[in-house]
């Protein structure tokens, strides 16, 4: 039995742990995936956005006409973008990875590529190169993330299915997809799929994104549904195939039948998969890890981030948690418990990478009227600023949620082209705590960028703007 300073579970946001400061430290890094780096390397976050590109592109060039340009899309070479995103980029990425961690940079980390689990406390049982061999250290950090749920009518069936780690490494792009799903994996997948021309049919339980504010929620949906083939209100009662096809039997009688089945339902914690219980590390009632505002686990120098444990399943939460929770460490080594921070979860904001694309931070604004907020909101139109003429835009939208007393933003929700890069600037506005009514008047906004899109709407919320 080897033991360390520290053992990591996962090497996603885990492999970022170790920095100078552990140099003179042990470290066992282990990750059971196939391919080293994590789920946003592999088959989430940056895979994902190399096919929504090539999406964003191919639709581009099919609906050039309302800018009376002739351009047309003819056809993708799926084998040729699967080749150029993992083979020519991200199966070099995770290689080189792994690469480093065991070679002669990382003297001091020992890495380790069999499934983990504790057998005792602070003492892990995994393998290495195949040899089953059991672990101990002083310091233990979960960051185990998370794997596809797949439902109980899908899984007890036999018919095939494919996950977001299988799908975009399929050897043929599918003449039609039904997708299983109405959350954001599937949201992306469907415009990535439907833009490079697979028929998309879409079955999901209740409206698609519902957790958006309604304004945005009900405008996507419309939208979708005059895009997509979709079956909404709808559960599986049933499932099965043949050679060349999945049919879904709907609850209502109906039948879905295509190519393929991608089964888009959400993402479970591998917290059920680590022995938890024998390290003395306890379960939420999900699957994710219990930790305290630090991270500390109710086990003894047991910590946890990322999607094993946090309540955001964002890669940029489990890297910000990751800074935390590894300051919070050397904090603890330097007897310094007083200097530990807290769990970066204010102003969390997300974006799904469909079309329109949507980016949201802070609160709805049901939910700030819940929270007993004196509210203003606006709702402003990309059409109804210079670039948005220039686009001819007529669906996409910006929605501020603001309280009237103080000027604060209480939360921004975007749905548009550049969503994700406008919204930034008001994450910067709630992050500070600015005063809207200053943001309004006191900056320059360049016209006529879409970034007008964003003053209008601050103008348009019910406060006294400052005379300037």
């Amino acid at each position: 039995m080897t033991h360390y300073d520290y053992i990591v579970l996962g090497s996603g946001s885990g492999n970022s742990f170790p920095t100078p400061e552990f140099d003179g430290k042990s470290i066992a890094l282990i990750d059971e995936a196939p391919r080293f780096g994590g789920t946003c390397l592999n088959s989430g976050c940056i895979p994902t956005k190399m096919f929504v590109v090539a999406a964003d592109t191919a639709q581009s060039a099919a609906d050039s006409g309302r800018l009376n340009i002739r351009t047309t899309f003819e056809g993708a070479d799926w084998p040729a973008i699967v080749d150029r995103v993992f083979t020519n980029r991200i199966d070099k990425i995770s290689r080189g990875g792994e690469e480093y961690r065991r070679g002669d940079e990382c003297p001091n980390i020992d890495v380790y590529d069999g499934h983990a689990e504790f057998i005792g406390p602070k003492t892990i049982r995994t393998s290495r190169d195949g040899d089953p061999v059991e672990i101990t250290a002083d310091t233990i950090v979960l960051a185990a993330g998370s794997r596809a749920f797949i439902p109980d009518v899908i899984a007890d069936s036999g018919v095939p299915y494919l996950t977001n780690e299988s799908v975009m490494r399929l050897p043929a792009q599918p003449e039609s997809l039904t997708i299983l799903g109405g959350g954001y994996i599937a949201m992306e997948f469907a415009h990535i799929f439907q833009s490079l021309g697979t028929h998309v049919r879409i079955v999901n339980r209740s409206p698609l994104m519902r957790h958006l504010d309604s304004d945005l929620a009900e405008r996507f949906n419309a939208l979708a549904t005059n895009r997509y083939e979709t079956y909404l209100g709808r559960t599986v009662a049933s499932a099965s195939h043949d050679a060349n096809s999945v049919t879904l039997m709907l609850d209502d009688g109906s039948e879905v039948t295509s190519s393929a089945l991608l089964v888009a339902t959400g993402r479970v914690p591998n917290g059920d998969r680590l022995g938890a219980a024998a390290g003395g590390v306890e379960l939420h009632e999900d699957g994710r890890v219990k930790v305290d505002k630090f991270g500390r686990t109710t086990a003894d120098g047991v910590w946890a981030l990322g999607d094993v444990s946090s309540p955001y399943m964002l890669k940029h939460v489990a890297n910000a948690e990751l800074r935390a929770v590894r300051h919070n460490i050397l904090r603890l080594a330097a007897g310094d418990e007083s200097g530990m921070v807290p769990m970066p979860h204010d102003h969390v904001p997300s974006a799904v990478f469909t079309s329109p694309q949507i980016a949201t931070v802070g609160l709805t604004e049901q939910q700030a009227i819940d929270a007993g907020y004196d509210v203003t909101c606006k709702t402003q139109n990309y059409g109804d600023v210079a670039y948005g003429w220039a686009m001819e835009d007529a669906t996409s939208i910006v929605k501020l949620v603001a309280d009237r007393r103080t000027a604060r933003l209480l939360g921004a929700h975007y749905m548009g082209p550049q969503a994700a890069t406008l919204i930034q600037q008001l994450i910067t506005v709630m992050a500070f705590d600015l005063d809207l009514r200053e943001v309004a008047r006191l900056q320059y906004w360049i016209h006529p960028a879409l970034g007008e899109v964003t003053e209008n709407a601050i103008l348009g919320l019910d406060f006294t703007f400052p005379e300037v």
